[in-house]
Order: structure tokens, then sequence, then C-alpha cells
């Protein structure tokens, strides 16, 4: 099938190439000349296992081309992805201008009938929205249909979610359109829901509302855990093997964050508030998961007395392991908090260093965990990636100032870390 993708983001790509892989003619479009550049040379902007190898050989095969023209992509496209960022505005609501903007491209363009596809995770009514852009651009409303087909990627993990996908969520006005995206699905194994455009739209923003609360459920039982000494591991796993709770998504840490939850919570949020509801548990939500990481804050500075003046090193950057993405990091908090409180702040990433660099340049970013350690104060564990799983903590803690370990993700235990020398705080104990 001749697909296009508008975008080249974290979705866009791993879509682009995906499909692609699968034996379709995909062309990616972007706007940005450099990335466009980037990826013709085999190059991924991005960091997410497997992408670039991927990219490069579909490019070898010609069944990827990467382009700047949304006519192009339009003239030469039996389906084309809107798969563009949809960032907060600053009350929240989801700003769609990139969307608006790429419609009104396919609008101008459409000299044959396509399905355009609404990739991005949009507010309910975008669907109508793409379509009054394109019939106002001159597109006949004979030559396309439109379709919500949410995504439900996991960065670190994007190419294996799109291969194997939990579900494929389908939304349209007319079967025909939709009967197009199960076909071009039709090599992947997974359950198909065909329903109308707005309640697709709202699956994608449900789902991850849900799951935000799931995380900030287990965390404010973590608050609970550590007034009464319960182990909040056990309660988290006792809750889970209730086959109508699960075990997903209980794990007690510094909270949610990445490109996802912070900003679709908020989006349900405004979406009900638009249409006269005031979610005030989706509120209460967010509440708990900004209090947790302050709370991790005010842990430290209550066992050192004061933070000013101590060296605090950061494990781990990145919002979660096998990314490079920051976006609502809940390093960005802590680094932000501790300047505050007069701390020399010293942090090491496998791969997110330069990102965070260009916005604390006043930091001191080092090179491994053993030059993170060195003179400090507090090691405060903060992204699980597996070479931090793997430490040798009796070796890290005489390198060392004080033998303080802050685990935020609660991923070596008690009896480990003092066994190693380490006075060990973790979230929930």
């Amino acid at each position: 099938m001749k697909v296009a993708v508008v975008g080249t983001g974290y979705v866009g790509l791993v879509t682009g190439v995906v499909l692609a892989e699968l034996g379709n003619h995909v062309i990616c479009v972007d706007n940005n000349p450099e990335k466009v550049k980037l990826l013709q040379s085999g190059q991924s902007p991005i960091y997410e296992p497997g992408i670039e190898e991927m990219l490069r050989r579909v490019l070898k095969s010609r069944h990827l081309e990467i382009s700047d023209s949304i006519a192009y992509a339009t003239q030469n496209s039996e389906v084309i992805f809107i798969a563009v960022g949809t960032p907060p505005g600053p009350d929240g609501t989801p700003d769609v201008s990139a969307v608006k903007a790429v419609a009104a491209g396919i609008g101008k363009s459409i000299q044959h009938h396509v399905v355009v596809v609404n990739k991005s995770t949009v507010p309910v009514g975008s669907g109508d929205l793409v379509e009054e852009i394109l019939i106002s651009q001159g597109a006949s409303p004979d030559l396309f249909d439109i379709v919500s087909n949410p995504e439900f990627l996991r960065e670190g993990s994007a190419i294996r979610d799109t291969l194997h996908p939990d579900r494929i969520v389908i939304g349209a006005k007319r079967h025909e359109a939709a009967e197009k995206l199960v076909e071009l699905y039709s090599t992947l194994e997974a359950p198909v829901i065909i329903t109308d455009l707005n309640s697709a739209e709202l699956i994608k923003y449900g789902s991850n509302s849900f799951l935000a609360m799931k995380i900030s459920f287990i965390n404010g039982l973590s608050r609970i855990c550590e007034m009464c000494s319960a182990n909040i591991d056990d309660v988290a796993k006792g809750m889970g093997l209730d086959q109508r709770i699960g075990r997903q998504f209980l794990n007690a840490g510094l909270g949610w964050g990445g490109s996802c939850f912070p900003k679709d919570v908020v989006g349900l949020v405004k979406t009900a508030e638009r249409l006269g509801y005031d979610f005030e548990l989706l509120q209460e939500v967010i509440k708990v998961n900004e209090d947790q990481t302050l709370h991790f804050i005010d842990r430290m500075e209550t066992r050192l007395g004061t933070l000013s003046g101590k060296r605090i090193a950061l494990m781990g950057l990145a919002f979660k392991p096998d990314t490079d993405d920051i976006r609502d990091a809940k390093s960005l908090v802590i680094i932000q908090q501790l300047l505050l409180k007069g701390a020399t702040v010293v942090a090491y990433d496998p791969m997110a260093t330069e990102h965070v660099r260009r916005i604390y340049p006043q930091i001191e970013y080092v090179a491994d965990v053993e030059a993170l350690a060195t003179g400090a104060d507090i090691l405060v564990l903060v992204t699980e990636w597996n070479e931090f799983k793997q430490l040798d903590l009796a070796a890290v803690r005489a390198l060392m100032n004080q033998g303080i370990l802050f685990d935020g993700r609660r991923i070596y235990g008690k009896a480990a870390a003092e066994a190693a020398g380490f006075e060990y705080f973790a979230v929930g104990s």
C-alpha cells in the first residue's frame, strides 16, 4: 500500500519505518530541512532501540522515502497519517496548530481519494476539525475520508509495540475507510476495534489517564507505607494478583513523566472542562504526581539537615530507561529543587545528558558512575537503566563522602544496599 506519514517524531518515524519494513511504500515527511537530510542519510534524530538499523534497511530497499513536501506525499499515497506533536498550551489545552497546518497542506494537494488518519493524540472533535479544514482548502468531500487511529507506543519499546500491539483502534464515519486501515494492518495479529471518531479519540486519553491514576494511587499508598513501615512491594503484589486490578503500573516511584501521560491527563481534564464536566479525580491524580518528587527531596533534606553545600549525585536523567527523552522527566524537577536549596549537583545518564545540559548548563556532568559517586554525599537513583541495576554497590560506596543512597525506583532493596555499607532510603520505605 502507498502510505505517507507527516511528522518524524517518535510516533511518526516509528510508524513510517515499521510500515515500510512490512512491505508498504512509505513517504515520511518533515518540514525541518536538517531532519530530512539526517533521515535521508540513514541517521535517526531520536534514540529508540532498533530504529536506526531498520531505517537504513528500508531506505536501502527503497520502501521508504524521506521528503519535505506534503503535496508530493499526498499525491503519491492512498493513506496519509498526521503524526505531529500536540504539546500542551499555557493552560494545558492541547495545541493542535501543527495538526491544522498539516491538514491545510493535505487539503490543497488532494487529487485522488485518500484516507487521512489522525495518529497524533488529539482532543475529542479533532476529526471533524480536520474534515472542515480539508474542505476549506478546496478538497471535495468525495475525495477523502477521515480516520482516527491513536497510537499506544511506549518509548524504549516503540518498534515492538508497533509490530505487536495490544489492540488497534480505528474511528471512522464510513466502514470502507475503516477497512482500508484494517487492510494496512492485516499482517499484525491484534484485536481491532472499529468505532466512531470521537470514541477513538477518547480511548487514547482515557487509557493514559487511567494508567497515570494507577501510578498516582500506588505512590499515594507508598507514602502510607513510609509512615507505618509497611512494604509497598508486597502491597502492590498483593493488589496486582487480583485480576480485576493487575500488576502493571503499580510500581511505586518518583511519579510519571514523559511525552504522553502529563499532557494526556491534563488534556482530558481540559476536554472535560470544555464539555462542562469538572474532572476532579484527575486533578488530584496530577497533584499526587507533583507532590511525590517534592516529598522525595524533602526526605533528603530531613536526613542531611540541609542540602546547601552538599554534593548530590543523580543516576539517570531520561524520564525512563532506553530513551533520551527528558520531557517532564523527574530529573528536571529534582535538579531545579536541589539548586534552589544550594546543593551541588552532578549527573550521569547513558543517553540524555546533552538534552539536560542545554537546560541546566551550570551543573556537573560526568561519563560514568565512578566519577559520579566520587565525593558525593547522597547518591540518587532517578532512572532505572540496566547498567545501574548491575552496580557493585560496595565499590560505589567506597568512593563517596557519605554513604547515603536514595532509590527513586526501588531497584536495590534495603538488605543489599545496607550490606554494601549504604544508609538506604527508597520510595515507600
